[in-house]
């Protein structure tokens, strides 16, 4: 029994490594590029995000920056692993059942919630630009939290490894949807609806039982392109084609889904992230600092370090108090907290939709600095207090 036990958490302990050496990398390149715009290299760093490697018909919007490339093309991969990682749990994983995922799946909504509402709170009755960003606390980053759990508590229990999982990915599937409904540009419902029936046929190909991940492929990158044509997020995509893969539900190891994750999984997470990192986490700090307390930055500090531990620590508590639902034996308030700070990490999906809620460039520095500051606070906080609870408990 002990041996099959062991062996259920494997892929939870597989993927505790994979992410947290991901987070180490990310946060190099995020230090790279903040040292890279504030050093002499600034202009010709600035000069290879912004040129265009492909020119096209304007029509077609293929006349990408490298950056645009970097946030539309290969963040399209990244969301189409995501998009592989969710469905998987909701088959064989953490998401199979309701009852024993409701307690961080709440934490999650409600890490979700509480942060786009104290950013609100803190911009109402100011710039109506800067409403745009009530999105970015919401999100998490779950190689950087993962990351810093990892070293930080090295001997917390499974449980509360899980619980932030979990929350970190259906924080991700709740930061999607909020791209596809709020953060899209000019509309074409001509592409939209090439794009939707791309998508479609990759669907009708899994209901068919064909298995080559080729056609799947190409109809991906169709889907991409018009959507990308559509003013639709072509990121979004990705996500959607991700549910179009095969997947066998008796030898799940064998299926074209699994194939394909373990395939990318490196990829975005050793390549993809910290590329991203490297062309979205630049701030020229001398200047900016100062914009601290510029009511954008303010709201997302507030959000990422305030709102998320108190949506997920508040959820956790109502759903024990009013509903009854125990939280795991091998949990204390200590873990929740913790891992709610740690949610907190928002960076690589916050900057991305920052990148979408502000086109303008001073707004869009602002709110980075926010990002950075609010994720390097909740990371201190949170692994401070995952170190105090290992102190503690080795104590007793």
């Amino acid at each position: 029994m002990k041996h099959h036990i062991t062996r259920a958490l494997d892929p939870i302990r597989t993927f505790f490594r994979h992410e947290a050496f991901s987070g180490i990398l990310l946060l190099l390149c995020a230090v790279l590029a903040i040292a890279l715009t504030n050093s002499p290299f600034a202009a010709g760093y600035q000069a290879v995000l912004n040129a265009v490697p492909i020119a096209g018909p304007a029509a077609y919007h293929l006349d990408l920056s490298v950056l645009h490339w970097v946030n539309d093309g290969l963040m399209a991969i990244f969301f189409f692993v995501i998009g592989l990682e969710i469905k998987r749990e909701f088959f064989f994983g953490e998401l199979q059942s309701l009852s024993a995922t409701i307690l961080p799946v709440c934490a999650a909504v409600g890490g979700m919630l509480v942060p786009a509402l104290i950013y609100a709170a803190v911009n109402m009755g100011g710039d109506s630009a800067a409403m745009a960003g009530w999105g970015i606390p919401m999100a998490t980053d779950i190689a950087f939290s993962l990351g810093i759990l990892s070293v930080a508590a090295r001997s917390a229990p499974l449980a509360i490894v899980i619980f932030l999982t979990v929350l970190a990915i259906v924080d991700d599937l709740g930061a999607i949807i909020v791209i596809a409904l709020f953060y899209t540009g000019n509309f074409s419902l001509i592409a939209l609806l090439a794009g939707l029936a791309a998508l479609a046929s990759a669907f009708v190909l899994n209901r068919r039982g064909v298995l080559h991940v080729v056609p799947y492929l190409l109809l991906g990158v169709i889907a991409w392109f018009f959507f990308l044509n559509a003013g639709i997020h072509p990121t979004i995509a990705g996500v959607v084609l991700a549910f179009a893969i095969p997947i066998n539900r008796k030898h799940p190891e064998d299926s074209v889904l699994y194939a394909l994750e373990h395939r990318l999984e490196p990829w975005s997470a050793y390549v993809i992230m910290p590329i991203f990192a490297l062309a979205n986490a630049g701030v020229v700090l001398p200047e900016s600092l100062a914009a601290l307390s510029d009511p954008i930055a303010l709201g997302i500090v507030a959000g990422l370090c305030i709102g998320k531990p108190l949506g997920v620590c508040g959820a956790v508590f109502l759903l024990n108090k009013l509903a009854g639902l125990p939280p795991p034996k091998a949990l204390c308030p200590g873990h929740f907290a913790g891992a709610g700070f740690l949610a907190g990490i928002g960076f690589t999906m916050s900057l991305f939709i920052a990148a979408l809620a502000f086109p303008d460039p001073n707004l869009l520095a602002t709110a980075k600095l926010g990002i950075i500051t609010a994720s390097v606070l909740s990371g201190i906080v949170g692994a401070a207090i995952f170190l105090i609870a290992a102190q503690k408990s080795a104590a007793n």
